[in-house]
């Protein structure tokens, strides 16, 4: 069975750009598009329902939400249907993503920093769903096909799950007939003793090289089919990626399931691209 592509939809002009992206997703992976709309989200985000004296406020919010959705998304061959969830957004998403091929959320700050800061559902689904999560940053383009910067750009981490992370790349940068652009980041240890033998003579070498057999490893197990190029960067690994999403259509980050307390979180490079990319981010969860 195909799992559908699924988008959540509140009404905002956030998230129907996260329609617009979310209807090429499901074209191009030949999916039905899924539209998610949560019931309590305008306690919240303050939407405010066409006046109808006649029926509830919120039968009158939810099928306008839906249908406005609906006819946003509309493409020949494409399928679409769409589901009333009587829960919190976060909620409801997440539970959605148990079956989702891919999930797509708006970026939604609040207080006036819409465009700048990831809102706080994006953020939880994106630390919680058990799909890939792509956040649509607010500043980008609506259309998942039209390649407007540079192809697909993926962080290249550390472990054998970095490889995954970079396959589902390759695969969005095939969908899309662009260039893959893996991306490793690499530090010099800040105590790291002078007289080491390795570091003898050129230390940033031995760094730079490690971080290169890492990408290379990578990039041997996804096996990726589009043009890939490579590139080590010396730097934070939040940095480095924020800066390339400049000239990107798409970032890819991985992320790994560490419960805190219970509750999962995200790592501080995934947390900094979701606040501050300049383009569409992809989160890929690893356990």
């Amino acid at each position: 069975m195909e799992l559908p592509v699924v988008v959540g939809v509140d009404g905002s002009e956030p998230s129907l750009r996260a329609t617009d992206w979310a209807a090429d997703e499901a074209v191009l992976r030949g999916l039905t598009l899924r539209l998610v709309y949560a019931s309590l989200w305008e306690r919240y985000e303050g939407s405010v329902p066409a006046e109808d004296p006649g029926r509830p406020v919120d039968e009158v919010l939810a099928e306008d939400v839906i249908d406005t959705a609906a006819r946003r998304a509309r493409q020949p061959d494409l399928k679409v249907i769409a589901d009333l969830a009587p829960d919190e957004a976060e909620y409801a998403l997440v539970r959605e993503s148990a079956g989702a091929t891919l999930l797509v959320v708006g970026s939604r700050g609040r207080s006036g920093v819409a465009e700048t800061l990831l809102g706080s559902v994006g953020m939880a689904v994106a630390a919680r769903a058990d799909c890939p999560v792509v956040v649509l940053r607010g500043s980008h383009d609506n259309q998942a096909v039209t390649a407007a910067r540079g192809g697909v750009v993926v962080g290249v981490g550390d472990g054998a799950e970095a490889g995954a992370v970079v396959a589902f790349a390759a695969e969005e940068a095939r969908l899309r007939g662009v260039s893959l652009h893996a991306v490793r980041a690499w530090k010099r240890l800040a105590h790291e003793p002078v007289d080491h033998p390795l570091l003898v003579g050129e230390p940033a070498r031995v760094y730079e090289q490690r971080a290169a057999d890492a990408l290379e490893a990578a990039l041997a197990a996804a096996s990726p089919e589009p043009t890939v190029y490579r590139r080590t960067a010396e730097g934070h690994a939040r940095r480095v990626l924020v800066a390339a999403s400049h000239e990107a259509d798409l970032l890819v980050v991985g992320v790994r399931r560490r419960p805190d307390h219970g509750t999962p979180r995200l790592g501080r490079t995934a947390h900094a691209v979701l606040h501050h990319a300049a383009c569409p981010v992809a989160v890929v969860p690893h356990r």
